[in-house]
């Protein structure tokens, strides 16, 4: 991970992401609970931000929180996430962002499981998997 911030072209993005990405990472949105592909996702691997491919947390640290949003109670080691006070809509909440490029990825509240006690809750929109077997082809493939 690089230690500048990663800029891009707002083009760009919108020719690359589809609307629903875009509203959310750029625009702070939220999608509707129950919706996101990755809600109910068991698969073994990482989410990664779907703006600039940012690792961002592993399967193992994801769990059914109830709240209609994939739930994580820890991001991967580093600073992969940043926090920012997000007082809109009438709330004070914790937002995450990705700390690579800035996309708004949800929120963080304290009310998680253990060890952490915090339920990062993201918008599947904001992510892109890869599943384990996937990144062991890719690393077997570069040991050749």
């Amino acid at each position: 991970m690089t230690t500048t911030k990663e800029k891009f072209n707002r083009e760009d993005l919108r020719s690359r992401l589809t609307p629903e990405q875009y509203r959310i990472t750029q625009q702070k949105g939220t999608e509707p609970a129950f919706s996101g592909e990755y809600v109910d996702c068991k698969d073994d691997g990482t989410y990664s931000c779907v703006v600039c491919s940012n690792p961002l947390f592993r399967s193992d640290t994801k769990y059914d929180s109830g709240s209609g949003w994939p739930s994580f109670w820890l991001p991967l080691v580093g600073d992969r996430v940043r926090t920012h006070l997000d007082e809109s809509h009438g709330m004070r909440r914790e937002e995450v962002l990705c700390a690579n490029c800035d996309a708004h990825l949800g929120h963080v509240f304290p009310d998680g499981p253990q060890p952490s006690g915090n339920r990062y809750c993201i918008n599947s929109a904001s992510l892109d998997f890869v599943a384990a077997e996937e990144c062991d082809a890719v690393s077997t493939a570069g040991d050749s």
